[in-house]
């Protein structure tokens, strides 16, 4: 086996466990995803963030007190996104999606290699 098949072995093994750690457990499935948001909204109170996730691919909310719009479809495993923060355009980007229950979602940026926001669903 050479070094890199040996590294993504290692890797995926020990990644899952990294993740069940804090409680959280990653969301591959399209369908496990909108169990979990259909019909609730995405709340970050530090930044009053409220968002809906609708099934039609529309996300929809508000931020500061201004409005978020944007589409969203799930590719590869991933959560994929792009806003406009009231006229300000949030690109295009692929997220891991992480759930704690059904209570608590991460979402990291860049497919789970970039910074991290957990929302509360309510």
């Amino acid at each position: 086996m050479n070094r890199f098949a040996l590294v993504l072995v290692i890797a995926s093994a020990i990644l899952p466990l990294r993740a069940s750690a804090d409680g959280f457990i990653p969301v591959t499935e399209k369908s496990r995803f909108m169990a979990l948001v259909e019909g609730r909204e995405l709340r970050l109170g530090l930044f009053r963030i409220s968002l809906s996730v609708r099934p039609d691919g529309r996300i929809e909310g508000s931020a500061l007190g201004w409005d978020v719009t944007g589409r969203w479809h799930w590719k590869d495993g991933y959560f994929c996104r792009e806003l406009d923060w009231s006229g300000t355009p949030i690109p295009y980007n692929c997220q891991l999606v992480e759930a704690k229950g059904d209570r608590e979602l991460r979402f990291t940026v860049d497919r789970g290699m970039g910074d991290s926001a957990s929302f509360r669903l309510r």
